[in-house]
């Protein structure tokens, strides 16, 4: 009778302890739990990691009573104080991982991609790899990495590989070129996807105002169409690489590289830098213009002009301050 009597106040015990608020004094307390961890594993790593303060031997009697213990997913979780023991084991079986934000910001390279995956909490698979290396490990050999990446917030658990995250962002990539590609005006002279790429990226780089990215894409589609020199001063920033030292010069706009759109007539060979949905958009749907040149009012606008005549007398008000 004494044996029923504790069995039955252990086990009212154990249904009041399951739904009770925990305290975590290591709050956020982090635990991982790695693919294959057997029951008793996750009982001893909940209990070392400070989310349970009951023995291991208890816990693990509960999960396995429960049949909880064999449903639990591999991964890496947080938990902070006020959590209930349920509401652990919840989270464990549905595989709720603690995520962390990654924003991608429109206009970087690819080079800034990879120092801002080189300071997160991830598994840094590609830290030794070449660019050229990154892209063969994500499955397009021979594919510039430049502008192959959507700028947007992404969400990783710690630890997960840096390849995963890049995948995701190529991914979504994919996904809003071809829906603007199937949106495009097509008497825009760009043979492929990728030309919209590249203009994109061109646009992302010449402008952050939303109400000129049209009108700025209308103007280099002005200047492919009649063969024009696209003489977009970012493409040659790019070509120069490191050796750019913040100051453009004229002799950088004549030193030759296959981005130099001063020295080479059309689109440069790859995007370069990482275009938004808004620059992809505008490529593709230019607006439609008179215009053939244009310069930065210096408040993040643009002056538009016609013809070389109107351009210069909005380089001297803007640029060089003359009336």
């Amino acid at each position: 009778m004494l044996a029923l009597l504790l069995l039955g106040a252990a086990v009212a015990y154990g249904v009041w302890w399951r739904d009770q608020p925990l305290r975590i004094d290591a709050s956020p307390a982090e635990v991982t739990i790695a693919r294959g961890t057997s029951a008793r594993g996750v009982a001893e790593q909940l209990v070392a990691s400070g989310v349970m303060a009951v023995p291991p031997d208890l816990l693990y009697a509960w999960l396995r009573a429960t049949g909880e213990g064999t449903r639990i997913k591999a991964g890496y979780y947080e938990f902070s104080s006020g959590v209930s023991p349920q509401q652990v084991v919840d989270r464990l079986v549905k595989g709720e991982q603690s995520l962390r934000p990654l924003t991608i910001v429109e206009g970087w390279n690819f080079k800034q991609v990879r120092a801002l995956l080189a300071q997160q909490p991830l598994q840094h698979d590609t830290a030794e790899l070449t660019d050229e290396q990154i892209m063969e490990k994500l499955g397009r050999k021979g594919q510039h990495p430049e502008g192959r990446f959507f700028p947007d917030t992404y969400l990783f658990a710690k630890g997960s590989s840096d390849v995963a995250v890049l995948k995701q962002a190529m991914e979504a990539m994919d996904r809003m070129l071809e829906a603007a590609w199937q949106q495009r005006d097509r008497s825009v002279p760009l043979k492929t996807p990728d030309e919209a790429l590249v203009l994109a990226s061109i646009v992302e780089k010449e402008t952050g105002q939303h109400s000129d990215r049209g009108r700025i894409a209308g103007v280099f589609v002005n200047r492919l169409r009649v063969g024009m020199l696209l003489q977009t001063d970012p493409t040659v920033i790019y070509g120069l690489g490191d050796a750019f030292d913040g100051r453009l010069r004229r002799r950088h706009l004549e030193t030759d590289t296959p981005w130099n759109t001063y020295t080479r007539a059309g689109l440069p060979p790859t995007p370069i830098a990482m275009p938004g949905r808004e620059s992809l958009l505008a490529a593709v749907q230019p607006e439609k213009t008179t215009s053939f040149y244009f310069v930065a009012r210096g408040d993040g606008t643009s002056e538009f002009s016609d013809n070389l005549q109107q351009h210069n007398r909005a380089v001297n008000r803007f640029i060089r301050g003359r009336p």
